[in-house]
């Protein structure tokens, strides 16, 4: 989690959500947050949403008390690292589950058994990250409003500012938190088996088909084809990430901005398009165009003699963003 500056509270410092779903709720009123009676306790994780290595993890300690689930820890440890669990922030926050040290030194367990509580091991820092937010939902219990804003608040700004506040505190960074966390909870969610997956849950699927790109080279007028040796170029990549989940794009990236509505940057979720400009006036003067992974990351197609890879979306020439899955 971010920390939010106080004389008491907890904070931790996070960089991107990760693998996110979107749903319908989000679109409507960006700056509202989400909730209402609760969510949390139990569920399963829906298929392919979380990272191999850590499925077991997050759907065991995610159940760890009524007010959480996989699907919140989930996409809570999507918006704090990406799931990349070497991240280090400008705060000084660690890991997986972005921990500053001194709220590690508390917190942190040897949830694997091998003698040391270490933050930058995920088989450590997830059991720890469920824990923690267990604990702070029993600190802000009383507090008005939704159990899991709350706890969601109280691990971004501290307990004490949930408290004093009588609910999520009216702090910008906090409140968007929330709601980026809420906004992805229901899609990291496995459905009732005779239920179809919203349609809105493609950008999931688009994002992790461009995970899977990571370290290929790039392409010129690459589209990922034996003929191209599986590479892409920024658009290509895009293009061939939503026509995986059965959503035709464009194949040029200042076609794609048109491919859906405009969300600003502050609204902006996993699985939005990216885009830059060489006139931030003229949509037509766009140049490239990236996948968002969230905190301010996305996955990108950048130049010959790179690779597909992580890069973060501000940027002089940042015209703004598109999202497809809602068109």
């Amino acid at each position: 989690m971010r920390r939010i500056v106080l004389a008491v509270g907890a904070g931790v410092g996070g960089l991107g959500g990760f693998m996110a779903f979107l749903v319908v709720g989000v679109y409507g009123a960006a700056s509202d947050l989400p909730g209402g009676g609760g969510g949390g306790g139990g569920g399963q994780l829906a298929r392919d949403t979380v990272p191999e290595e850590y499925e077991q993890l997050v759907a065991e300690w995610g159940n760890y008390c009524e007010t959480l689930s996989p699907a919140i820890l989930a996409a809570q440890l999507s918006q704090e690292s990406g799931w990349q669990p070497d991240v280090r922030s400008h705060a000084e926050a660690q890991g997986i589950a972005q921990f500053i040290p001194s709220t590690w030194a508390t917190h942190g367990i040897d949830a694997n058994g091998d003698g040391v509580a270490n933050v930058w091991d995920p088989q450590d820092a997830i059991p720890s990250a469920a824990r923690y937010d267990c604990s702070l939902a029993g600190y802000v219990d009383d507090v008005p409003g939704d159990p899991v804003n709350n706890m969601l608040a109280a691990y971004n700004a501290g307990p004490y500012a949930v408290i004093r506040y009588n609910g999520v505190p009216p702090y910008e960074e906090t409140q968007n938190y929330v709601r980026i966390i809420r906004s992805a909870e229901a899609s990291f969610a496995a459905p009732p088996e005779d239920e179809p997956l919203p349609a809105l849950e493609a950008a999931a699927g688009a994002v992790h088909f461009a995970q899977e790109q990571l370290g290929t080279p790039y392409q010129w007028g690459g589209d990922g084809t034996a003929e191209d040796d599986g590479r892409f170029d920024c658009s290509g990549l895009t293009k061939a990430a939503y026509e995986e989940v059965g959503i035709e794009l464009p194949r040029i990236a200042n076609d794609q901005w048109n491919a859906g509505p405009h969300p600003s940057r502050d609204e902006l979720l996993p699985g939005d398009l990216v885009f830059f400009a060489y006139d931030l006036d003229d949509p037509r003067s766009i140049h490239h165009v990236g996948l968002y992974i969230g905190g301010g990351y996305m996955i990108n197609a950048p130049y010959t003699g790179a690779t597909i890879r992580f890069d973060p979306i501000d940027s002089p020439d940042y015209f703004g963003a598109t999202r497809p899955a809602a068109a």
